[in-house]
């Protein structure tokens, strides 16, 4: 399966959903110039995959020289982009080394981020490992690391040359990283795919338990959610805010907790919450228990102890999802249909949560 990412600049990019086995071709279909390329990876990817992709890759007479990088969301940061600096001058890299992003988000956007910033500009080639990269973050070129600050506050658009996304590699992602992604997944069908919202209620079962034969169509479903917005505004202008559906709150509760506690996916499944109570208050025809179900179906267990509302709301006015002092939520119209506003009112933010509060509640019976 493949799509294509064609920028209205006339700079275009595939993405291929296949076995890693076929990668080789593709590197070969893009143009790349056979020779060393450079892997960044962590710790748990390598442990899992990383001698198939260096076989594969050199089966085809590619030289992979691989960093592996300890994993989690504290990688991404000025010392470990300095570690990828290090590595890739110290092998000799040039312009025309290719730098494969061999992992999640943190793995993607770190390396990403080094890929654009390296000579002036590496050629990129993305290989998420993680259901949530796959359909998410490996495409439409943001790259970043965080600052003490917060979230992906350093960072650049810089587009790869491909994205790679092997099914099979998410049979070996953890529960809270599979989970983590289906959050993703649920949140594109709810901002532009009514079909995609339908496949998950009537196959979330068996797509919960990773059925090998759905996972192709549903990452495929979910990732033409992010071309098609990626295609119309590639550097988040307008139309692209949609895809923060669930990442206000979702970034302060990341940062609040401290990042670990929860995964991305769970702090946003928690947001999309609040933006659908917000959504419901301004569009009540909204099939907003519907909406809710199927992202109180996500098995969440993270308390939520210490998570008071004015620390979010500190955290919040630090995202960078503010315009002129003014927060800007994703909302939604319809199911498939959202919108960005900045009229939300403090007293609305705290309603919202004590909705996710409740929830929360009633859903551990406590």
């Amino acid at each position: 399966m493949v799509h294509e990412v064609a920028l209205p600049d006339g700079r275009r990019y595939p993405i291929v959903v296949g076995g890693l086995q076929a990668l080789p071709e593709w590197l070969d279909r893009i143009g790349l110039q056979r020779g060393r390329c450079l892997i960044v990876t962590d710790e748990n990817v390598a442990a899992l995959h990383l001698d198939l992709l260096r076989t594969t890759l050199e089966a085809f007479g590619w030289l992979p020289h691989a960093l592996i990088l300890p994993a989690g969301e504290e990688t991404k940061s000025l010392t470990h982009l300095s570690q990828i600096y290090d590595a890739a001058l110290a092998w000799g890299i040039d312009r025309r080394t290719p730098l494969l992003a061999f992992g999640g988000g943190v793995i993607g956007d770190l390396a990403g981020f080094a890929a654009a910033t390296l000579l002036r500009g590496l050629p990129l080639v993305q290989v998420p490992t993680t259901l949530i990269a796959q359909v998410d973050s490996a495409i439409g070129g943001k790259t970043g690391i965080n600052h003490a600050r917060g979230k992906n506050l350093i960072g650049a658009f810089y587009q790869p040359e491909l994205v790679y996304a092997d099914p099979t590699l998410l049979l070996t992602l953890p529960e809270r990283e599979w989970t983590s992604g289906l959050a993703e997944v649920i949140k594109h069908a709810l901002i532009g795919d009514a079909d995609l919202f339908a496949f998950l209620e009537a196959h979330w079962e068996v797509i919960r338990h990773r059925a090998a034969e759905l996972l192709p169509q549903l990452i495929a479903q979910a990732m033409a959610v992010k071309v098609r917005v990626v295609v119309q505004d590639e550097r988040e202008s307008g139309l692209r805010a949609i895809l923060n559906f669930g990442h206000t709150f979702g970034h302060a509760i990341e940062r609040v907790a401290g990042y670990g506690r929860f995964t991305h996916g769970e702090a946003v499944a928690l947001g999309m919450l609040a933006a659908l109570w917000l959504s419901h208050q301004r569009h009540p025809e909204l099939p907003f228990d519907r909406l809710c179900s199927l992202i109180l179906k996500l098995p969440i267990a993270q308390p939520l102890d210490g998570l008071t509302f004015s620390l979010l709301l500190d955290a919040m006015q630090v995202d960078k999802k503010t315009l002129a002092s003014r927060l800007r939520f994703v909302l939604l119209q319809a199911l498939g249909k959202a919108y960005v506003t900045d009229k939300v009112s403090v007293g609305e933010l705290q309603a919202a949560w004590q909705f996710v509060l409740e929830m929360r509640r009633l859903a551990v019976g406590t």
